[in-house]
């Protein structure tokens, strides 16, 4: 393969373990990687002049300016390294540059990681480790509960909220589904059903967000949905962070009506997650709030961060870039039309 050939790709925000598993996946496909550890924004952009494609991340800011700036540099291609794209003005794209995603990498790291959080939650092993530590060994505080027999609510039921499911299913609880285009068969052969959200906010005493994040879903746990819920309710996000609207819920978990929350992402996570500031500490009013409560675990959205689910990213990134490349069909590429009404990409393999 001449260099001519060759495709350069700026990847940016990457980590260490970014560069490892994608140059793991390279192999002798036509495809230069440069990596950057900033993040993709306006001030950022003319890093990508004369690349041929970028390579970004879940918050690397991909608006319109910074669509132009890519666009005036040269870009063909931008491939997302993850799953959700509500970060990406899509109808600023269109036509102009092709975007392509992770659809699946590993629902069940993602999953997993939602029943971490309800376990250490619930039995409070993250108090205990301090308390351990400062050779305390009192247990006073640390009670919970069987999860055998108590109701389980799972909002969104894609891959992940399936696989989710499942494994609460095999802790005994009873699991209630809600999403606006149910898969009935799923819930029969898992032994879960599927109820309208009022319902599952009524009933269920752990509930879990696995929805995307969209217009309709922005700010779906709020002042108004928590007065739905069971008092006490444990709460848990490994979605999206605007999923839920964070001054209310710090409001729940003071007045109890919200008993535990974990949190793997939240609404203004850019500007924190990924980076160290123990050094600098918090500005972020709310954040630090949020952090001031024994019965919060919040996770700096690591919920995808197995061996297995990098790989997979790293070789679909791969895979995308060199379908751009090579001008072939797009099995994962995503644009505005798509959102709204459907896409002729569906006939043709490619969005424009």
């Amino acid at each position: 393969m001449k260099t001519a050939d060759c495709w350069r790709v700026a990847v940016f925000d990457s980590k260490s373990y970014d560069e490892e598993f994608l140059r793991g996946a390279l192999g002798e496909r036509p495809l230069r990687l440069k990596f950057f550890s900033e993040r993709l924004n306006a001030d950022t952009v003319a890093l990508a002049q004369g690349y041929d494609a970028v390579c970004a991340f879940v918050n690397d800011t991909l608006d319109a300016v910074v669509m132009d700036g890519l666009v005036a540099g040269g870009v063909r291609a931008l491939a997302l390294r993850c799953a959700g794209y509500n970060h990406v003005d899509l109808s600023a794209a269109f036509g102009r540059i092709h975007v392509v995603r992770v659809p699946a990498y590993s629902p069940h790291a993602v999953a997993e990681h939602a029943l971490a959080l309800i376990m250490a939650l619930n039995r409070k092993t993250h108090r205990a480790y301090n308390r351990t530590r400062e050779s305390n060994f009192r247990i006073d505080g640390l009670m919970g509960f069987d999860l055998n027999g108590k109701v389980a609510g799972v909002i969104g039921t894609g891959r992940i909220g399936k696989v989710l499911a499942r494994i609460l299913r095999g802790c005994g609880m009873e699991v209630l589904l809600y999403d606006p285009y149910p898969d009935h068969e799923f819930a029969a052969a898992a032994g879960c059903r599927y109820v309208d959200l009022p319902a599952l906010l009524a009933s269920a005493q752990v509930i879990s967000l696995h929805c995307p994040l969209t217009p309709e879903t922005k700010h779906l746990v709020r002042r108004e949905t928590i007065e739905q819920m069971r008092p006490g309710v444990m709460l848990i996000n490994t979605g999206r962070g605007g999923l839920i609207h964070t001054p209310d819920l710090v409001r729940a978990l003071k007045s109890r009506q919200v008993g535990a929350a974990g949190l793997d992402v939240y609404e203004e996570e850019g500007d924190y997650f990924f980076e160290d500031f123990s050094d600098e500490g918090l500005s972020d009013d709310v954040l630090a709030r949020l952090l001031t409560f024994p019965n919060v675990l919040v996770t700096s959205h690591q919920a995808f961060f197995t061996r297995e689910a990098l790989a997979n990213i790293a070789e679909t990134t791969l895979a995308n870039l060199d379908a751009c490349r090579a001008d072939g069909p797009l099995e994962n590429e995503v644009c505005y039309r798509c959102c709204e009404d459907g896409c002729r990409k569906q006939e043709q393999g490619r969005c424009f």
